[in-house]
This record gives structure tokens, C-alpha cells and sequence, in this order.
């Protein structure tokens, strides 16, 4: 049976928008996406027709189903809304695997899109960025199997599972270190049908791209995860699964610029700055 080609399916918002949640699903096809045709989009239903949260905006003129909209007349921002964000821990390779397999649970408000903040409190201590090849599911999914975990994968999306070092030492739930406001950039789009076996994951960090390493290097594979996580809950559509990162990172400041590649996906840019959460109206 051949395979179908990977397209790319992304949750945007019109400029100017008419609110500011207002929000539509688009998709691609183009091979290459740096292309005209990369560039030019066509309004879609949701992906997730059954989540209320990932229902898109009722249509307005230029943004109804099937019409094509262009890059420059909208934002991305990040591919789902999940109700669960998830992450494997000590997925780095082989030692991980010699661990029994261990989740932990991200914020779903610690979510933000392409080009938005990371945030980091004067306080936080010391930070890494990880990118990570990350799972966006497409329908309810408890019990999976390794013959049925890829029947819940809508398709998958790069995260940035940033991380406060300095908090993991002391919480041993990482909770303080993994779920603080804007520390899950995920983005720019969802691509489907990928073959994710031997993906080159990375980081550039300040214009100066770090040493390498492959989602082949994981210690426990995506079917593995999807697998171990639905043996004790329910994953909801547009939940995110963030698979681990065996590569190299280094620590970001207020100033700094993070770009996390996976390949065969793009790349997720996002600036770092000073937290600003201090000055929001009670």
C-alpha cells in the first residue's frame, strides 16, 4: 500500500482579526514549503471535530471553508488546544529505557504559538530549552495498542519543552519547572503521515546551531508512549504528547533567540524575554 504525503495543517488568525481569539484551521499540500504554493493556504473545517475548544471561528468574508488565504494574511499560533499537555521523562535513550516508563504533566496554559515569549521570572534560576518531536492526537484514545497507536495521531508538530534546572532539584514532581506560563512553545504547524523513526532534532540557539541527535536515539518510541499513557487515561483530541529530547541545549536569558528544528516538520522560533505577567491587572 503506498503511503500518503505528509500535509501540513495549521491554526492561524487573520490579520487584522475581529477578535482577539478569533481563530481558523488551514492546510497545505505543497511538497516544499518554502514555495509559492508552500506559502498559499486553504481554509479547512477543524481537525478535531470533536473538541468545542478546537472549533474555529464562524466564517467571514475571504475565511470561508475552502477559500485560500496567503502567509502574509495571517499569524500562526500554536496547532491545537489541548486539554492535556504530556511529556516523557528521561527519554534520552537507552538509560531512560532501562527506567520504568515515566510521564509528566505540562500545563495546557503553559502552551503559546510560533514568535511568541518565553518568559522567565527573575527568579527561575537557571533554564534549557528542548526541542521535541511532539504528538498532536486526533480522536479520543484509551487502552491503545502497538497495532492501534497510530490510528489516535493526527500528526505531529514541534514543542519546546523548556525546563527551570534549578526547580527540577527541589519539585519533585516538576510541576514549578516544566508548567510555568509560556514554558511549551509548540508550532508552527501539524504535518501528517510522517514517517518518524530517524528524524535530525536540534536547537539554534542566538543564531548558533548546537550538536544534533535523531528521534531514532529516544529511548522509548512514540507508539511506546502512546501506548503506556492511555494504559491509565483518556488523550482528547488536539492533547500534545512531547516525546523527549536527546540532543544538546543550553541555558536561555531575557534577549536571547531559541529556534528548535525537527526534521521533516520546520522550525519553531521563539525570543526570550523578562517575565511581564507581574504588571497584569488583578
Amino acid at each position: 500500500m503506498t503511503s500518503r504525503l505528509p500535509r501540513r495543517i495549521a491554526r492561524v488568525r487573520p490579520v487584522p482579526p475581529l477578535s482577539a481569539d478569533e481563530h481558523f484551521f488551514v492546510a497545505n499540500d505543497a511538497r516544499d514549503f518554502g514555495s509559492d504554493a508552500g506559502r498559499e493556504w486553504t481554509v479547512i473545517h477543524s481537525p478535531f471535530p470533536s473538541s468545542r475548544a478546537n472549533t474555529a471561528s464562524p466564517a467571514r468574508d475571504g475565511w470561508e471553508t475552502g477559500a485560500t488565504v496567503t502567509e502574509g494574511s495571517f499569524t500562526f499560533l500554536e496547532p491545537a488546544v489541548p486539554v492535556n499537555v504530556l511529556g516523557m521523562a528521561h527519554n534520552t535513550g537507552q538509560p531512560g529505557r532501562d527506567l520504568p516508563p515515566q510521564a509528566f504533566h505540562k500545563a495546557a496554559s503553559s502552551v503559546i504559538g510560533p514568535g511568541e515569549a518565553i518568559q522567565l521570572d527573575s527568579t527561575v534560576g537557571y533554564v534549557d530549552p528542548e526541542a521535541e518531536l511532539t504528538v498532536v492526537i486526533g480522536r479520543p484514545a484509551r487502552g491503545l495498542t502497538a497495532e492501534t497507536a497510530r490510528s489516535a495521531v493526527l500528526g505531529y508538530t514541534i514543542g519546546n519543552d523548556v525546563s527551570a534546572r534549578d526547580l527540577q532539584k527541589t519539585d519533585e514532581l516538576w510541576i514549578s519547572a516544566k508548567s510555568q506560563d509560556t514554558f511549551t512553545p509548540v508550532g508552527p504547524w501539524i504535518v501528517t503521515d510522517l514517517e518518524v523513526s530517524n528524524l535530525e532534532i536540534g536547537i539554534v540557539h542566538n543564531g548558533h546551531e548546537l550538536q544534533t541527535a535523531s528521534s531514532a536515539d529516544l529511548g522509548w518510541k512514540v507508539d511506546e508512549i502512546l501506548v503506556y499513557l492511555t494504559s491509565f487515561m483518556t488523550l482528547q483530541p488536539g492533547d500534545l504528547v512531547l516525546t523527549g529530547f536527546p540532543a544538546e541545549c543550553a541555558r536561555i536569558q531575557p534577549g536571547d533567540t531559541v529556534v528548535c528544528r525537527v526534521e521533516g516538520i520546520g522550525e519553531l522560533r521563539n525570543p526570550v524575554t523578562g517575565a511581564s505577567w507581574e504588571d497584569l491587572p488583578a
